[in-house]
Order: structure tokens, then C-alpha cells, then sequence
């Protein structure tokens, strides 16, 4: 049962750096930061979730705006297309890094990014495990 455990958290180490991989080093660090939140807020987490970002992403909130609002909605659900601000009408460059080389390359740009559509979307800050969740899903794509 030991060799199993440590099997499996070798796994999961070896898919974190994976995951981490893709990042510039700049961006890695940022996340590292991010895991090191998440696992203060949980001891037992595990590492960033695509699947759970995904679902974070296509989750649907009320907005006495525009009605209901999930980050598909300006960001589409093909993560590679343009999309547009339901808003303001500005068309969004593809958010998925395989198609838009500058995507998920500046801290500052991603820090910004996702507290201020956190805060329109969910109505408040995102945590690190959801922003890492995210982040991780979008740089699937």
C-alpha cells in the first residue's frame, strides 16, 4: 500500500510539472504562488484542476446587466475564436494561448485579467485553487 501511495503522489508531481511546463518561467512562479495559497487555504489539495476550470468557466452567474454571464460569454465557448464584450461591443482577441502566442505570458496582464473578470463574473475575487483551475484549463487550449 506504501508503493501504491507513493506511486500515485509521483504521478501527481510529475503532472503538476507538466502543467507547468507550458508556462514561461515568469508565469510558472505565479502559479507556484498560487499553489502555495491554494494548499494554505486546503491542506489537501492537489493540484490545479483543467476539468474544474472548465466547469468555472462555462458556470453561469446573474449579472443585472446583461442577464446571465459566465466567461463563454465574451470568451465564447471555442477558447481559439474571437470573442466580444456583450457590453461594449470590443472584440477579444482568442484567449487560448495555441492561437494567441500572448496569452498567458505576463503575470501582471493575467493578474488583472482575472480579479477584474472574477469580480463581473462571479461577483467577487476568485480564489488561488480557482484562478490555478483556470489559468490550467485556458492553457490547454
Amino acid at each position: 500500500m506504501k508503493k501504491l501511495s507513493v506511486t500515485i503522489g509521483a504521478v501527481l508531481c510529475l503532472a503538476s510539472v507538466a502543467s507547468a511546463a507550458s508556462f514561461n518561467p515568469e508565469v510558472s512562479s505565479y502559479m507556484k504562488e498560487l499553489e502555495k495559497t491554494a494548499r494554505q487555504a486546503d491542506p489537501a489539495f492537489k493540484g490545479f484542476d483543467a476539468k474544474n476550470g472548465k466547469n468555472l468557466f462555462f458556470q453561469k452567474h446573474p449579472n443585472k446587466e446583461v442577464g446571465e454571464i459566465a466567461c463563454s460569454t465574451c470568451h465564447t465557448a471555442d477558447l481559439k475564436k474571437e470573442g466580444k464584450n456583450p457590453k461594449t461591443g470590443k472584440v477579444i482577441e482568442p484567449l487560448a494561448p495555441s492561437v494567441n502566442k500572448k496569452r498567458l505570458t505576463d503575470v501582471k496582464e493575467i493578474q488583472k485579467w482575472l480579479r477584474r473578470n472574477f469580480k463581473d463574473v462571479m461577483g467577487r475575487e476568485g480564489s488561488a485553487k480557482e484562478k490555478g483551475d483556470v489559468l490550467t484549463f485556458i492553457s490547454e487550449n
